[in-house]
């Protein structure tokens, strides 16, 4: 069974008596779709309308708009975009995730499928787009990928931080500690301003992080001495403690580790936010709880959580030897 604009609808039956009847009940839900879905609007209106006016109306509105605009302006350039919405089947977007398999990594595949869904999606919910489904919604994603289990081997942190000091600036070596300390993104650190900050009681308001939700984070005593000396006497509440743009930092961090690298080889693969990695594991080896460090690292999502944690095995064996040892002494 056929409908413009709709799915071809298929059933094979033993008898003629229950084709006859699926025809029927079929046709009537057809009818029904029908009289909510107009099939010349799906021909008239391309994926390239609904990327457009999506970019248009709903991604200036996010944290990460300039990466998510840059996206959907790559999506208009492939020839899928041109297609009108009754020709937007699964089986459109299965041939473009295999020809990015050849590309681009698994993770990427995923981000882009998932902002592909939330497009049709917004369209089918809220601009009235007589969409019947949504075709990403059956489109297999790949697997994601294993997430990094990278942390600071051995004197890593000692010869980034000597790397560091070649530069001319004053404030990577200072943002580098306190990602250790703290376990906060670049983009955090970059964003703290002199009234996010209240050193009597060592603590640190970050009011915008990744998630949506503000948090209050304890300080060390390291931190605490590397944020009050980034304040002047003639500070203001609104200043910025690193003013610095966020290609800047990844230009120095770059620079600094091409330059530890040429003495260990093996700092090629650290990424800054692999400091955060460290902290957060660091915070587990301390002995803080579950909510005390999902506290500190912002992480609503315990799964996500326990991803960024990497705990060093042969430091849980000695907590087990010890405990063990303990038990069996009394």
């Amino acid at each position: 069974m056929r409908r413009a604009g709709l799915k071809p609808r298929a059933q094979s039956f033993i008898s003629k008596a229950d084709a006859q009847r699926w025809i029927r009940q079929t046709e009537q839900e057809l009818d029904r779709t029908a009289l909510a879905c107009d099939p010349t609007q799906l021909e008239n209106t391309t994926v390239a309308d609904l990327i457009v006016r999506y970019r248009r109306e709903v991604t200036p509105s996010k944290r990460g708009a300039a990466s998510e605009d840059k996206r959907l302006e790559v999506f208009l350039r492939y020839q899928w975009a041109k297609l009108p919405l009754s020709k937007a089947t699964p089986q459109v977007f299965s041939r473009h995730r295999d020809i990015r398999a050849q590309e681009v990594s698994p993770g990427t595949i995923i981000r882009e499928m998932g902002l592909l869904r939330a497009v049709f999606e917004t369209a089918r919910r809220e601009w009235d787009i007589p969409l019947p489904e949504n075709p990403l919604a059956k489109v297999k994603k790949p697997r994601a990928p294993q997430g990094r289990q990278r942390r600071l081997n051995g004197e890593e942190l000692e010869w980034v931080l000597e790397a560091a000091q070649d530069t001319r600036n004053d404030w990577l070596i200072p943002c580098i500690l306190l990602a250790v300390d703290t376990g906060m993104r670049r983009g955090e650190l970059l964003n703290i301003r002199v009234r996010d900050l209240n050193l009597a009681d060592a603590l640190l308001t970050i009011p915008e992080t990744k998630t949506g939700y503000a948090r209050c984070i304890p300080l060390t005593e390291r931190a605490v001495t590397l944020l009050r000396k980034r304040i002047s006497a003639g500070s203001r509440p609104d200043d910025l403690l690193f003013p610095v743009t966020p290609n800047a930092f990844r230009l120095a961090w770059e620079h600094c580790k091409k330059r530890a690298a040429r003495l260990h080889p093996d700092i090629k693969s650290l990424r800054f936010h692999d400091l955060r990695h460290e902290a957060i594991s660091r915070f587990f080896e301390f002995g803080l709880s579950v909510p005390e460090v999902a506290t500190i690292s912002g992480h609503r999502d315990l799964r996500m959580l326990f991803r960024y944690t990497h705990l060093k095995p042969e430091d849980i064996r000695t907590k087990l030897q010890t405990a063990t040892n303990r038990r069996e002494a009394a």
